[in-house]
């Protein structure tokens, strides 16, 4: 339906002013409905029937904007529209001058947006109230005639009825939250309410700094093996082999890596050879009942026989096995096959599968808090939905540098063990340091470090 030419009515001459028992024939419409829209399009079907128009339309302010509650025929005035623009400025148009406008009108109103409105027929618009507060606008249209001083005069006095209605439906409509502001907007509205909001609103928060609450020291952690074991070369040669890679599980005596011990054997081949030669010396003169030669073979053979267990106890030795079960941390020596090894030269280092100690790098700031025996949780990278329980056992004395901050170690031992844990695991431990109140909790680094620069630029 296009609102610039409203449907013309079957009306000869102007309806009577309806009686004041009839006004709230409009208002209980809109009581009846629970949803805002109904009950503006309720009040507006009734108003039709009263006064013989075409459409009535509701419009409430919200937040400063004005926008169309409802209508008699909502089907016409959908948002955006050319019709609802229309309607819109028309009840602004009212709103601004703050009283009842029409059009027909005298020259005492401003109307254009009305003339715009009613085209050939009649508009009227009479501001919705609620004692001193304006809260939208009734605008009501039809063909012919125009509106009597006795139907504004009535329109008027339905406004400040149905004015309250329309406010409560608003209220009701709106999100909780939104009710809620709106209702502190207006408790607030008077000063002296506003002075005793400010003074209750500042107790409040200082009951509420100072009320206790857990204090949780917080600190980067990292997860160490509780033995951690280097495995070294026992005597210089060339790596020949390597079984394993970081992160591969080893049991006892499982042989790592293997040295090159070609020369090692040539080495024994000798030594054995020199052991037999003097063995069948010392038969040969222990036959001949040569004592003299009998003692010199025998000191030789033994001194070969010394020599031999030597090398093959280096023979031994280059195979590199595990001395427990555990877990390979460091050491890829598949990546430098054939290369050189010296005697002492660290080439795995190890950590038990299933025993761990835990590093806390708490800040100094924070260290004096921290005592042997205290609880926390640790929450890991690799693993931040689940927390590990966990006790420190002691804080080492000496401050570490880091990433431009100090901080102490402090070792926890973890509660449970998972097979899912890895040494040098990551994450955030939180170390349990008793209650303190909120506002110390909020405030005390900042007050701390006011403390320090103060104490740094004072010259006393």
């Amino acid at each position: 339906m296009d609102l610039s030419s409203p449907p013309t009515l079957p009306v000869a001459q102007a309806p009577a002013a309806p009686a004041s028992s009839l006004l709230m024939r409009p208002v209980a419409a809109a009581l009846g409905r629970a949803g805002l829209a109904e009950a503006a399009a309720a009040f507006g079907s009734e108003l039709c029937e009263l006064l013989g128009c075409a459409r009535a339309s509701v419009g409430l302010l919200e937040d400063g904007v004005l926008r169309l509650a409802g209508s008699s025929h909502p089907a016409e005035l959908q948002p955006g529209q050319p019709g609802a623009t229309a309607l819109l400025d028309a009840m602004q148009e009212a709103l601004d001058q703050q009283q009842v406008v029409a059009w027909p009108a005298g020259p005492e109103h401003i109307t254009l947006a009305h003339r715009q409105l009613a085209a050939a027929g009649a508009a009227c618009s009479i501001p919705l109230v609620d004692g001193t507060r304006v809260l939208g606008a009734v605008t009501l249209e039809r063909a012919a005639p125009a509106f009597t001083a006795a139907e504004m005069t009535a329109l008027a006095d339905l406004s400040r009825l149905a004015g309250p209605v329309f406010d409560l439906k608003q209220q009701l409509a709106l999100p909780w939250h939104r009710r809620v502001r709106h209702d502190l907007r207006e408790r607030l509205a008077r000063p002296s309410r506003r002075r005793l909001a400010i003074a209750g609103a500042i107790a409040l928060v200082a009951a509420a700094l100072a009320i206790p609450v857990p204090w949780r020291v917080s600190a980067p952690a990292r997860l160490e093996g509780s033995v951690q074991r280097a495995v070294v070369a026992a005597t210089d040669g060339f790596l020949q082999q390597a079984n394993v890679r970081p992160g591969d599980r080893v049991q006892a005596g499982q042989v790592l890596a293997q040295l090159n011990s070609q020369d090692l054997e040539l080495e024994r081949r000798r030594r054995e050879s020199e052991l037999r030669q003097h063995e069948n010396a010392y038969r040969a003169a222990q036959s001949r009942a040569d004592r003299a030669q009998m003692v010199a073979f025998q000191a030789k053979a033994a001194e070969a026989q010394a020599l031999l267990s030597l090398v093959e106890t280096q023979l031994q030795r280059a195979r590199i096995e595990a001395p427990f079960d555990g877990i390979v941390i460091k050491g890829d020596l598949s990546q430098t096959l054939g290369a050189p090894v010296q005697r002492g030269e660290v080439l795995m280092v190890l950590a038990p599968n299933d025993s761990f100690r835990l590093i806390l790098e708490v800040d100094e700031a924070d260290v004096g808090a921290i005592r042997p025996g205290q609880r926390g949780e640790l929450a890991l990278a690799a693993q931040p939905d689940r927390t590990l329980a966990f006790t420190t056992r002691r804080i080492v004395p000496v401050a570490a540098t880091a990433e431009g901050r100090n901080f102490f170690e402090v070792e926890a031992a973890l509660q449970e063990a998972l097979p899912q844990l890895r040494p040098g695991l990551s994450g955030v431990a939180k170390v349990d340091a008793g209650w303190r109140p909120l506002g110390w909790l909020l405030a005390h680094r900042g007050i701390d470090w006011l403390r320090l620069a103060w104490w740094k630029v004072t010259p006393w």
